[in-house]
C-alpha cells in the first residue's frame, strides 16, 4: 500500500475517474495498484494520459447519466485516448455500454487484478473485456492510496438482500466476506504508514461474516484496539441483517477509536412500501434498533437514506415517512427521487407522476433541514475533538467532530487531532475556532 505520488515512470500512462461509493474508490485503488505493480504510470488528469478508466456507478439514475456523459464526451474530446470502462454499469448494462462506447474496454467490478493486461491489449488496438463473478479477496492486495491519511478497506462485497429497487446487487454478487484476521493486518499497515481513518466499506457491512461464521462487532473491536491515534468509519448496515449482534456492536461503536456514527437506511416511513421493497424488516424493528443505539451512545450520530415516489407509494405511505423523520431526528438524511434501475423488479411498476415526485423531495427536504439545523444547534459553544481530514473547497479546513458531523475551521493542518469550539452552525455542518 502507498500513495499516489509514488509512481514510478512508464511509457504506458492511465488516467482513473471514479464515480460513486466509498467501495468504488476503493475499486480505483485496487486498479491503480495492480496497474503501477506492473509498471504502469497511473496519472492525475486525463491529458497526460495515454489511456482514460471510468469506473462507474449505477446505483441512481442521476449518477447512471453522468457516467454515460463522460464516457460519450471522452470520446468525443479525446478521440486519440483509449477508453476502458469499469465498475458496476459493466455488468448491470452491458447492451447500453456497448451502444454508446462500442471500442471500449471494460474491466468488470471482480476483474480488477486483469487491468494491466486489458491496458495493454487497449494500447495494442485491440478491445479487451473482463467481465463475470470471482470470490478473490480485495484485502491484502497492492493499492495507492489516494488520500494519505485516510484508508478504505473492503470487508465484503456482495449482500444477503433482494431489494425490489436496487440493481447493484447484480453487480456485486452474492455476500463474499474477507477474514478479520487480513482486515486487521492491512489496518495495522495502514496505520503504521500515517493513516489516520480507517474506512470500513461494504454493500452492508451489517452482513459481514454472515457466510464465514465472523461477525462485524468482533471486526470492529479488532481494528478499534489497535495501537494508535486514528479513527474506524463504520460503513451502510442493512437493519435486517444486525439481529443478535446489536448488543456488541453498540459496545464496538463506542470504543474510542470509532466514530460515533452509524449508517442505517429506512427508505420509507410505511410497513407496506417496505414489504413491496422487499427489505425484510418493518417500522418497529427499525425504531428498535435506533432506540438501542441512542441509549448506548446518547452522542451517536445516525444517518439514514429516504427513496422518495416508490410506484407503490401514496400520500399516506408518504406522510408516515414524514413522521418517522421528525421521530428519530437523524443527524444526515441522504434522499433519493425514486427512479426505475436495469433489472429491478420495481422497474416493471407505473412510476408515480413527475409533479407528486417533486412535490414529496422538496417537502422532505424541507423537513431534512429543519431537522439537521436544530440538531446542530444544539452544538453551538461546546468543545469538541475533531479529526481534520481535507481542504474545504470555499477554504479553511473540514474537520469531523466524533460523532462524524463536518466542523469547518479557518487554519488546520490535514491529519491532525484538534479541539474546536462550535461558533456557528448551519443544516449540513459547523464552523468552529480551534483551540491550541
Amino acid at each position: 500500500m502507498s500513495n499516489l505520488n509514488k509512481n514510478n515512470k512508464s511509457s504506458s500512462k492511465v488516467f482513473i475517474e471514479t464515480y460513486g461509493c466509498t467501495f468504488n474508490k476503493a475499486d480505483s485503488q485496487i486498479i491503480a495498484g495492480s496497474l503501477i505493480e506492473n509498471d504502469i504510470e497511473v496519472v492525475g488528469t486525463i491529458e497526460e494520459a495515454d489511456v482514460a478508466i471510468v469506473n462507474t456507478c449505477y446505483v441512481k439514475q442521476p449518477t447512471e447519466n453522468k457516467v454515460t456523459n463522460k464516457i460519450q464526451k471522452l470520446n468525443e474530446q479525446f478521440p486519440d485516448k483509449k477508453i476502458i470502462v469499469s465498475g458496476c454499469m459493466v455488468e448491470i448494462d452491458p447492451k447500453k455500454l456497448d451502444k454508446i462506447a462500442p471500442a471500449a474496454s471494460w474491466i468488470g467490478p471482480h476483474k480488477l487484478n486483469h487491468a494491466p493486461d486489458v491496458v495493454r491489449s487497449t494500447l495494442n488496438g485491440q478491445i479487451s473485456r473482463e467481465c463475470g463473478f470471482t470470490r478473490d479477496s480485495k484485502v491484502g492486495v497492492p493499492k495507492i492510496r489516494f488520500d494519505p491519511f485516510i484508508h478504505i478497506i473492503q470487508i465484503c462485497e456482495g449482500c444477503l438482500g433482494t431489494c425490489s429497487y436496487c440493481c447493484t446487487r447484480f453487480a456485486r454478487g452474492p455476500l463474499n466476506s474477507y477474514s478479520i484476521e487480513d482486515i486487521k493486518k492491512e489496518a495495522s499497515e495502514a496505520i503504521a504508514e500515517g493513516c489516520v481513518e480507517i474506512q470500513l466499506t461494504a454493500q452492508d457491512t451489517a452482513a459481514f461474516g454472515k457466510d464465514t461464521k465472523e461477525k462485524l462487532s468482533d471486526l470492529i473491536r479488532e481494528i478499534a484496539t489497535l495501537d494508535g491515534n486514528f479513527r474506524v468509519r463504520v460503513g451502510m448496515m442493512h437493519p435486517k441483517n444486525i439481529g443478535n449482534d446489536l448488543d456488541n456492536l453498540i459496545k464496538a461503536i463506542n470504543l474510542p477509536n470509532v466514530y460515533k456514527f452509524i449508517h442505517l437506511p429506512i427508505q420509507s416511513g410505511s410497513n407496506k412500501v417496505l414489504q413491496d421493497m422487499r427489505r425484510e424488516h418493518d417500522i418497529d424493528e427499525y425504531k428498535h434498533i435506533v432506540k438501542r443505539f441512542k441509549e448506548g451512545i446518547p452522542e451517536l450520530t445516525i444517518a439514514t437514506d429516504i427513496i422518495v415516489g416508490y410506484p407503490t407509494e401514496d400520500d399516506d405511505d408518504f406522510n408516515k415517512t414524514s413522521e418517522l423523520l421528525e421521530e428519530i431526528k437523524p443527524g444526515l438524511i441522504h434522499l433519493s427521487k425514486y427512479k426505475h434501475r436495469e433489472g429491478a423488479s420495481s422497474s416493471t411498476l407505473p412510476e408515480i407522476p413527475y409533479k407528486i415526485m417533486k412535490k414529496r423531495s422538496k417537502d422532505l427536504t424541507d423537513i431534512k433541514s429543519k431537522i439537521t439545523e436544530e440538531e446542530n444547534r444544539k452544538l453551538i459553544g461546546s468543545i469538541q475533538d475533531a479529526l481534520v481530514v481535507e481542504e474545504g473547497s470555499k477554504g479553511g479546513f473540514i474537520a469531523k467532530t466524533n460523532f462524524y458531523i463536518p466542523v469547518v475551521v479557518e487554519d488546520a493542518e490535514i491529519g491532525t487531532f484538534i479541539k474546536v469550539k462550535i461558533t456557528e452552525t448551519t443544516s449540513t455542518y459547523l464552523k468552529g475556532i480551534k483551540i491550541d
